[in-house]
């Protein structure tokens, strides 16, 4: 069951956090060494680190490939983006975006952790493949359609 760390900036209408300085960053990376234990320690330390610093988001996994979102203020996410590409549990990490955003996609959550089921590939897609096709717009919308999800409550 994933953690729900709540992260709040302000009032705001229907749910949403609107942060003037908010930014959303989007990548992908190949997990190395990937087995239930490396996951849960990717997620815990996500979860305690975005916690302490207002950060956001949800991870997409599988066995080779990660799609990653955060959210939160600039100097934040990009202080979480560094830790991600010194971290030896992720390799080939590519940045796919980062753009300013009015609104939090995933306000409720430190890091939602989606265990990529039908949102996106087949089991059977290659993830090196993967990782070079998928285009910024194509992330964002699983990424909405994920945040409905948990909106939802699936």
């Amino acid at each position: 069951m994933p953690c729900r760390a709540p992260v709040r900036d302000g009032p705001h209408p229907a749910g949403a956090t609107v942060i003037p300085d908010l930014v959303q960053l989007i990548y992908t990376s190949r997990p190395f060494g990937f087995d239930e234990a490396s996951l849960a320690g990717v997620l815990l330390d996500a979860r305690r680190c975005n916690s302490r610093d207002g950060i956001t988001g949800a991870l997409i996994c599988r066995h080779d490939i990660y799609l990653q979102l955060l959210e939160g203020r600039p100097s934040a996410v990009r202080a979480a983006f560094a830790r991600i590409r010194r971290d030896d549990r992720h390799v080939e990490v590519r940045l796919l975006s980062s753009e300013p955003v009015a609104v939090r996609l995933f306000p409720d959550w430190a890091m939602l952790h989606d265990p990529v089921q039908s949102l996106m590939w087949s089991q059977t897609a290659d993830a090196a493949d993967l990782t070079e096709r998928i285009r910024p717009a194509e992330a964002r919308q699983v990424f909405e359609a994920l945040a409905a999800q948990a909106r939802r409550g699936r």
